[in-house]
């Protein structure tokens, strides 16, 4: 940059937590304290920020959702904009970006299911559990109802989502109510008729990637039995290596062993956790699920797992794979359509021959895929925020740096962009909601509505 007495001006592409800490990163950086400063304007798609936190999060899980508070503080400095209800690629792009602004950082995350090629997939009864989640979550671009008819669910895949899936499956709507779910959302629940919920993972118990508090979290509903065939307890030299060196993976094997020991109960919904069970085939009658064929496996020594020929049939009428998040094609840059990412090196984006991409930054899932907890996007935040103040003084500046610039520019075209003061309405607003039922909040599910109460002035 020329103008070294100024500002360095950031956009960031995404409110979630990983464009968040990555605002955070710039303004605790020397860049910020001992120069000119960092101006940052944090563009989002939903009206509401917060991301995964927000629209990726199980209800109920208020411990996760408590991270906001410190988001909010982040978003509470001076140095930082929210400009929400923007969404990229149709609102604005790169090219209009870099006009405004020295550098762009992407943490778009990942919002999409990541495919399972196995025959029936595609059935009638057959959901991608990322769809489920913004079901249960509010998400204003999904339909209101989910269809909840199945007696018996199979939830495919041993992660926190899958847990999170099966939960809520196994819940009733009465349990959810004193969450933050909208009122569609508890008459859809509410009616389920899940009674038994099966999740399938094709390894054993070390290798499952729970985590044990919210794997714990199961056991603690009056209405969900827990149970875990004792014949899946079983570790090669590779899983007591895993178990040796994480503590979290013996701790969630101790967990499923105590499970397995124990008698029976009588809570009204079964909650199975199966090992050794690889998902072969969605079988369906009619275009409709009316089972799942898995095949099981055994360990080969090393943690790994290799196939019996043995098949078993299980009787459910409803699949949800929660094999893991896909990252979806951002316009106007490279991206690994495999990999579900931008090709990047340490933050830096790449072309799709290696050369860098001028003055255009990654973070959280986009830059590495969708696999780590929450507060692991922050390290990959600081790397990013490292490399792109090493390269600042390169940059070759934006051609319109005042800030007002932009606003002028997102009101020439009419967009009813939402504000951090914005966001404090909807907030007071959804507490209100909440209020009179003894309830927290309930959240706002339709994008007008959310508008409505964030920036009246805008409608």
């Amino acid at each position: 940059m020329t103008d070294q007495t100024r500002p360095l001006r950031v956009a960031i592409v995404g409110a979630g937590p990983a464009g968040i800490y990555a605002a955070d990163a710039l303004m605790k950086s020397d860049h910020n304290v001992s120069g000119p400063g960092v101006s940052i304007d944090l563009y989002e798609r939903m009206p509401a920020p917060f991301g995964l936190i927000r629209y990726g999060v199980a209800p109920d899980h208020p411990r996760i959702k408590g991270i906001i508070t410190a988001l909010h503080k982040v978003l509470d400095k001076p140095q930082v904009r929210l400009l929400g209800n923007i969404d990229y690629g149709t609102d604005i792009d790169l090219p209009t970006l870099r006009r405004f602004y020295d550098a762009v950082i992407f943490s778009t995350g990942a919002n999409a299911d990541r495919d399972l090629k196995i025959p029936g997939i595609d059935l009638d009864g057959s959901y991608g559990a990322a769809d489920f989640v913004s079901w249960y979550d509010g998400h204003p671009d999904v339909p209101r109802t989910w269809p909840l008819e199945a007696e018996k669910v199979a939830v495919l895949g041993v992660g926190n989502v899958a847990l999170d899936v099966a939960r809520v499956l196994a819940k009733t709507g009465d349990e959810l109510l004193p969450t933050e779910i909208p009122a569609n959302v508890y008459e859809g629940l509410k009616a389920n008729k899940a009674v038994e919920v099966h999740v399938f993972g094709r390894r054993g118990p070390a290798q499952a990637k729970f985590t044990p508090l919210e794997l714990r979290e199961l056991d603690h509903s009056p209405n969900i039995e827990v149970i875990v065939a004792p014949e899946d307890i079983d570790y090669d030299e590779g899983s007591e290596k895993a178990r040796r060196e994480s503590k979290q993976v013996d701790m969630v094997a101790n967990t499923l062993q105590d499970w397995a020991i124990r008698d029976q109960g009588d809570r009204p919904h079964k909650l199975f956790l199966h090992f050794f069970e690889s998902p072969h085939e969605v079988l369906g009658e009619d275009g409709k699920v009316v089972g799942l064929r898995t095949e099981r496996t055994e360990l080969d020594g090393t943690g790994n797992v290799k196939g019996t020929g043995k098949y078993t049939d299980w009787d459910v009428q409803a699949v949800y794979r929660a094999v893991g998040y896909l990252s979806q094609n951002i316009a106007d840059l490279p991206f690994d359509e495999l990999a579900g990412t931008i090709p990047n090196e340490a933050g830096r984006v790449l072309n799709n021959d290696g050369t860098p991409f001028p003055s255009t930054y990654v973070t959280g899932w986009i830059k590495r895929g969708p696999v780590g907890l929450i507060g692991h996007t922050k390290g990959d935040a600081n790397e990013t925020v490292a490399n792109l103040l090493a390269d600042a003084p390169s940059f070759a500046g934006a051609e319109e740096p005042a800030e007002d610039a932009v606003t002028a520019f997102l009101e020439s075209k009419n967009i009813p962009f939402t504000t951090w003061d914005g966001w404090y309405r909807l907030d007071a607003h959804e507490r209100s909601l909440g209020e009179p039922q003894g309830r927290e909040r309930v959240k706002v599910v339709e994008r007008e509505d959310m508008l409505r109460a964030s920036e009246p002035d805008k409608i």
